[in-house]
């Protein structure tokens, strides 16, 4: 993936845009209001410097109305030179009566006087003194006291070079494009090293979760980094863990389905075989029709197994509820197993016991009674025992399977009903079946309102309870009401 077309490079650039702009903004604000806040101080300045010449000019005709203007001419000079204010004195007709450079030529204009005569004025003026050349200006009008005790009027015009504004405004201007760039630059580098290293994990993500979709799942997400996105790839990588392990857990599904289809097929192809060809005799062909007949239930109790779990999942599975011999369930399926029975040198205990009725589906019953019985005769110890029990009280039927051997551990027994578990997998004592057996019973014994129990002394025997009441149907009304 191009880094270009990355998310994260986009708001990089929308970043740095974002930066730029308020940068700018920024700067013409300060610069603007810096330059307004130093071009009223060299006003207030120049107003300064004009009031005190008017000042010095009134105690000057006060004392010498004569030589009134020699003095306004030294007092021009000296604030020309000191601070850098050039002072006009205008009679009240406008004609120039002093001025710095001696040339009395200018006058004031009418329209100006007559403006005066509301507000004094203060600014930037170019009309005055000069068309070309704006000047900082400061414009008044004042009395002077004659000895009859009438006002003369006058006027002063004290101006100033915009020269140290200018130079104000280029410092001010320099000073923050400098700051500006070196803000702008760490910026730069601090968020290009962020986003670079956000590309880099989202080129990362990207290429591991594309091998994820090809069924890869050798590497994982790295998770140092920020909280957010370390739970985002905390939950990815649970995700193609789990993924990963149902992938394997399918796989070995199908490798024991495939097994566990083959060898009763191949038991039965090679006993209808044998009848045809001749190779068992009549005298014995109904001894092994009869494991045929077994082998035939026993493929049917798998398929129906897988089918009910489809049934169990879309809840579109209806037990059919009848009276029902759950003694009689047991011996059929221990008559089913015999033959394994026998090769384990196994006894039998508790089979001859009373007759346990209740209204159950028999199917599914004879289904939770064989996983139950396979799961005893596959682990039980060789030349140990198998013993069931009947029980009813309360209006509650129980039905126990119990095989000695070497038991289950506690977390074997927490984890027993889970679909596709196996126990001992790693031992390889569990090597056939589907893991879905002791899942299913769960389900249908659930679907019977009743409870299955698992009790387990590791070492010395495991034992599983079937509760259901004596009439689901009955049982069932009760909690749906």
């Amino acid at each position: 993936m191009k880094s270009k077309n990355s998310t994260y490079y986009l708001l990089f650039r929308l970043i740095i845009i974002i930066i730029a702009s308020i940068l700018i903004i920024l700067g013409a604000v300060i610069i603007n209001t810096s330059t307004s806040m130093h071009r009223k101080s060299e006003l207030n300045r120049i107003k300064s410097s004009g009031d005190l010449y008017i000042s010095c000019i009134t105690d000057e005709y006060t004392k010498n109305k004569e030589s009134y203007l020699e003095g306004a001419a030294y007092y021009s000079n000296k604030l020309a030179c000191e601070q850098e204010v050039r002072i006009y004195l205008f009679d009240s007709d406008g004609k120039c009566l002093s001025s710095p450079d001696g040339n009395n030529a200018r006058s004031l204009k009418a329209s100006t006087m007559k403006e005066l005569e509301k507000n004094d004025f203060l600014g930037l003026d170019s009309k005055h003194l000069s068309q070309n050349v704006p000047s900082l200006m400061y414009i008044t009008k004042f009395f002077l006291r004659e000895s009859d005790g009438k006002y003369t009027a006058r006027y002063v015009l004290a101006a100033g070079t915009t020269e140290q504004i200018e130079i104000f405004n280029i410092i001010t201007l320099t000073v923050y494009v400098t700051v500006a760039l070196i803000l702008f630059a760490v910026c730069f580098i601090i968020f290009k090293r962020k986003i670079i290293a956000e590309i880099k994990f989202e080129e990362e993500f990207l290429r591991i979760v594309e091998a994820y979709s090809k069924d890869n799942f050798s590497e994982k997400l790295s998770t140092d980094i920020s909280p957010n996105l370390k739970r985002i790839c905390d939950l990815v990588n649970t995700l193609a863990s789990n993924v990963e392990k149902s992938e394997e857990t399918s796989s070995t599904f199908i490798s024991n389905v495939s097994h566990e289809l083959r060898t009763p097929m191949t038991t039965i192809g090679g006993f209808v075989d044998g009848i045809l060809d001749g190779t068992i005799k009549k005298t014995r062909q109904q001894e092994y029709l009869i494991l045929v007949s077994q082998e035939i239930q026993r493929l049917r109790i798998l398929i129906t197994s897988m089918l009910n779990m489809s049934r169990f999942e879309a809840g579109t599975l209806q037990p059919n509820f009848q009276n029902t011999n759950l003694t009689d369930l047991v011996i059929k399926v221990v008559l089913m197993f015999e033959k394994r029975i026998e090769e384990k040198n196994l006894e039998v205990e508790e089979l001859d016991s009373g007759r346990l009725f209740a209204v159950a589906d028999p199917d599914l019953m004879q289904q939770v009674i064989y996983n139950l019985v396979e799961n005893a005769v596959k682990f039980v110890n060789e030349g140990g025992t198998l013993s069931f029990s009947f029980e009813e009280k309360e209006n509650i039927c129980t039905i126990g399977v119990k095989n000695t051997g070497e038991g289950l551990k506690d977390s074997e027994i927490q984890q027993v009903f889970n679909r596709f578990y196996k126990t001992d997998s790693s031992r390889g004592k569990d090597t056939t079946g589907l893991g879905l057996g002791l899942s299913i019973s769960r389900k249908i014994v659930h679907l019977h309102n009743g409870h299955i129990i698992v009790k387990s002394v590791y070492g010395e025997y495991t034992e599983f309870l079937v509760q259901i009441p004596k009439d689901c149907t009955k049982k069932k009304k009760e909690i749906v009401e």
